[in-house]
């Protein structure tokens, strides 16, 4: 993406609300919801008469003073509530996963938690970027997904999985390929430097599989990849002082706030069918931003190997859930 595409699309105008009452009365599932992009939408959803806004965060105190402002800034009382989830750990997801199952209905689960480290440290026994972003990320994606298709079967709706991506997995281009074997084992061994960008072009690949995989016509499920812009939110506060200088320029000079930004995810939630499997960005489906090197023959065996090597992560961690 070119510097002159990236004013263009940070200056589009975005729709305050989607053009749906799908959100009345529903279920709706947003993780990384104590803050930014997350907190925001959340508090549209609760705007839009959602029955149900549940809000993943890892602090609890965190997540109860976001409820309360949601609560306060609505004057909805009741339809807040808050859970426990820690992308660091498996467990943690998977309890997160559990109790997602024993929810009514889910309309929507948005993904939006994630983490962009520019020092190396491990959770899980894996580099905390890729645990986050990529692993846990995907491993909470494929337990909710039959909870989805059962709330699609049962309700007649058409339940969202919603991925919050970046454009800046494009910048990771090459990255993958110069790694033998395993891509996850191998970037053990690679700096930090593109590290958020290689996470998110592996996420990108994951998504696309699974999606191609579990076909909306056959689970009722819609299966999406969101890029939500630059914004004004706390990503890079876990990196160093440099890279947050650098990034808070640019935020200055071309960010949304969150609050323009968070109507991404809002839209991703309720897009309709042809949305499935697709690159979402400013409201819209825009698979042409994809470059050729992700879809052509190269980036499909890239996407093959990667969704393997994710897929035999995930079934180590919960046996049979791919």
């Amino acid at each position: 993406m070119s510097f002159t595409e990236l004013i263009h699309d940070q200056k589009t105008p975005l729709p305050v609300v989607p053009e749906t009452e799908t959100c009345k009365g529903g279920t709706f599932i947003v993780t990384g919801a104590n803050t930014g992009l997350g907190f925001e939408c959340a508090k549209h959803l609760v705007n839009l008469s959602a029955r149900r806004v549940i809000l993943g965060v890892r602090s609890l105190s965190k997540g109860k003073a976001a409820e309360a402002k949601i609560t306060a800034e609505t004057g909805r009382e009741g339809v807040v509530e808050v859970l426990h989830l820690d992308l660091t750990s498996h467990d943690s997801v998977k309890e997160f996963a559990k109790t997602v199952q024993e929810l009514d209905r889910v309309d929507a689960i948005i993904e939006n938690a994630g983490v962009a480290l520019d020092k190396y440290t491990i959770s899980e026994g894996l580099e905390t970027t890729l645990t986050v972003n990529v692993i846990s990320t995907m491993l909470l994606a494929v337990l909710v997904l039959p909870k989805l298709q059962e709330s699609a079967k049962r309700f007649n709706i058409s339940p969202h999985l919603v991925v919050v991506g970046s454009a800046v997995a494009f910048m990771a281009k090459g990255e993958l390929e110069k790694i033998n074997g395993d891509p996850l084992d191998g970037l053990k061994e690679s700096g930090m430097g593109n590290r958020y960008a290689v996470s998110k072009l592996m996420q990108l690949y994951a998504v696309r599989h699974l999606a191609a995989t579990r076909p909306v016509i056959e689970t009722g499920v819609v299966i999406n990849y969101l890029n939500p812009g630059l914004t004004k939110t706390e990503l890079s506060r876990d990196t160093g002082l440099v890279s947050r200088v650098m990034v808070g320029i640019m935020r200055a000079t071309l960010a949304r706030t969150a609050e323009i930004g968070s109507r991404t995810l809002l839209h991703a939630a309720v897009v309709g069918k042809e949305g499935h499997g697709k690159y979402i960005s400013e409201c819209d489906i825009k698979e042409y931003k994809i470059p050729s090197w992700v879809t052509d023959d190269s980036g499909t065996h890239m996407q093959t190997l990667v969704w393997e090597r994710i897929s035999k992560k995930l079934n180590t961690i919960q046996p049979g859930c791919v």
